[in-house]
């Protein structure tokens, strides 16, 4: 239990202490936001702090911070480690400089940033990556709460037919003005999704479980190593482009610069709080990584997540934790396909005040997500966090390019620069190493990954001379 009190108090350490060098950093000041100088009663619009907040953090916090941490809890308690420094170094840096850069490019998407501040190759192929991207989240946001859902209803409401109730939703999700759907479910989902966290972490101490204090060993009862799977496995409570999609959503709404911190990097580090709530619990309720790997293959991760629900809270309690989990990926799969659809907008040149020309890119992008919804889970999640991990590492490379161009003190930009080289280095290796990539060996991944990395910042060091 020290090893998770600790890692809560790194967390809130480090909203206050790197959190505030990093705002410093940006320095934001007192300009007028898109919110008012775009204002178009659909996308950009005034939204108080709070619900500015609520809004981020459902938007990030899919599965991946459920899922995710409880995939990478089978390698033990260093999963401890990667979410709390990863969130405060990486992830919280990520998601503050996507935001805020957004701001101030009139709440531009991650794509068109990247074609400012790294060329028209890196625009086009960050538009499609990012559109692939958001297209496979909505997917695997489907069918994760739809078999939730069917486990609580009558044997008649199976999955497909949840799927067809949440493809729906997302269908009005995506149409309609932020403030209309999105800005009303989401403080109500937001409370759930809190008393949900909080009812795991408090049936963890009252059933009296044993949480293993942090360790480097490598406890995978299938020997899978831990670099780089589980910096790939544990994306969204860690560090996630996907991210990098809805940061900038959000900038259209913000109602001050220097609320940016509070909406970004607390939304990321809330996130971690979560995942690190998830982690404690799959392992302490199933006692070993083996048994929680185990719950894993046999009964899905839906399963295992009903499983530790009710067993730890009771039926009641388990429905309640049930129903945060299930609002976790319903709000972040809206989210997804309502940045696709403004990604696709930014490209056409479709003005999205008119209904129409929203049902023009609405219902191709939810009818590829259907589509989707046919293929194997495991198969989209291996894909899905894959993309996500490089997303992150073309996203913290273009805010080191911001930083390069627009600051004075060029050396801030390492701030950006080394967790993305370190990312550059994860997903080279792991797409080298990965069954669903190359399968190479870690005498092949190992040096490729650190080759590619040290490459991409020895760039970036001959750009940071040659700009002073």
């Amino acid at each position: 239990m020290v090893s998770l009190i600790l890692s809560f108090l790194v967390l809130v350490a480090g909203y206050f202490i790197y959190g505030r060098l990093v705002e410093g950093v940006f320095a934001p000041d007192d300009r007028k936001t898109p919110a008012y100088t775009r204002a178009d009663g659909v996308d950009f619009m005034p939204m108080p702090t709070w619900k500015a907040f609520l809004v981020q953090l459902l938007n990030i916090a899919g599965t991946g911070p459920i899922f995710g941490a409880l995939m990478g809890a089978c390698f033990g308690p260093v999963v401890f480690l990667w979410i709390i420094f990863g969130s405060v170094l990486g992830g919280g840096v990520h998601d503050y400089m996507c935001g805020m850069i957004s701001e101030r490019h009139d709440g531009a998407s991650i794509a068109e940033l990247s074609g400012i501040y790294l060329g028209s190759a890196a625009k086009w192929i960050m538009r499609v990556f990012s559109i692939v991207l958001l297209v496979l989240t909505g997917t695997v946001f489907v069918n994760s709460p739809a078999a939730l859902l069917a486990r609580l209803t009558p044997d008649t409401l199976n999955v497909t037919f949840w799927i067809v109730v949440i493809l729906i939703y997302y269908v009005l999700a995506t149409l309609l003005p932020i403030d209309k759907i999105i800005g009303k479910l989401y403080p109500v989902f937001g409370a759930v999704l809190i008393i949900m966290a909080a009812g795991i972490l408090g049936g963890i101490i009252a059933g009296g479980y044993t949480i293993p204090e942090i360790t480097l060993e490598n406890l995978h009862p299938e020997g899978l190593p831990i670099w780089p799977f589980m910096f790939v496995t544990v994306a969204c409570g860690a560090i996630s482009g996907f991210h990098a999609t809805q940061s900038p959503m959000v900038a259209k709404c913000i109602t001050s610069e220097k609320l940016g911190r509070k909406v970004f990097y607390g939304a990321m580090l809330s996130e971690s709080v979560i995942a690190l709530v998830w982690a404690a619990g799959g392992v302490a309720f199933y006692g070993a990584t083996g048994g929680l790997n185990n719950a894993l293959s046999t009964l899905g991760q839906s399963g295992a997540v009903y499983d530790i629900s009710t067993g730890m809270l009771g039926p009641v309690g388990g429905v309640l934790a049930i129903v945060g989990v299930i609002a976790c990926p319903i709000t972040s799969g809206d989210t997804a396909f309502r940045s696709a659809r403004l990604i696709l907008a930014e490209i056409t040149k479709l003005d999205q005040k008119s209904i129409r020309n929203r049902l023009l890119i609405t219902l191709p992008l939810l009818a590829a997500g259907a589509v989707l919804t046919q293929l194997d889970f495991n198969v989209l999640w291996r894909y899905f966090s894959w993309s996500n991990q490089t997303l992150a590492m073309i996203a913290l490379w273009v805010a080191t390019a911001y930083l390069l161009k627009t600051h004075e003190n060029k050396l801030t930009s390492l701030l950006t620069a080394l967790p993305a080289s370190f990312m550059s280095a994860v997903s080279v290796t792991y797409i080298l190493m990965a069954g669903e990539g190359f399968g190479l060996s870690a005498a092949i991944g190992y040096p490729a990954g650190i080759i590619f990395a040290a490459a991409l910042f020895a760039f970036y060091v001959f750009q940071l001379r040659k700009s002073k």
